[in-house]
């Protein structure tokens, strides 16, 4: 399955890139076990961070940064199979699945729930 994995990437970071570097690894930390138990893993920032910076985005939450990044998230979850929802307050990861489960999509909240991912642990996040 293509899996998005959701969770806090700007939230509670005040914009500081330093703290947003660290969510997106908390949000990669799953991304191994979900690929050794046969799935796809995605996380929007993957898709929307080199659009952003191709089409000239400077400042995290510009008007360039909210035309990008959440209809991004949007058109993923058109092609993805599940949901990964990480612990954290995250509005986008929020809203990621309330469109999910409106199109029927199975969102899991614990790894281990995932088809073939009982007993796999994620990585430690690096500090």
């Amino acid at each position: 399955m293509l899996i998005l994995i959701a969770g806090p990437y700007r939230s509670g970071t005040h914009d500081d890139p330093a703290k947003m570097a660290a969510n997106l690894k908390v949000l990669e930390a799953p991304s191994h076990a979900l690929f050794q138990a046969g799935h796809v893993p995605m996380i929007g920032e993957w898709v929307a961070l080199p659009i952003w910076h191709a089409a000239g985005g400077k400042t995290v939450g510009d008007a360039l940064y909210e035309e990008i990044f959440h209809p991004v998230a949007g058109r993923l979850l058109a092609l993805c199979d599940a949901v990964l929802r990480l612990p954290g307050a995250s509005k986008g990861a929020d809203n990621d699945v309330r469109i999910a489960r409106e199109r029927g999509i199975p969102v899991y909240e614990r790894l281990e729930d995932v088809p073939g991912c009982a007993g796999v642990a994620p990585r430690a996040v690096p500090a």
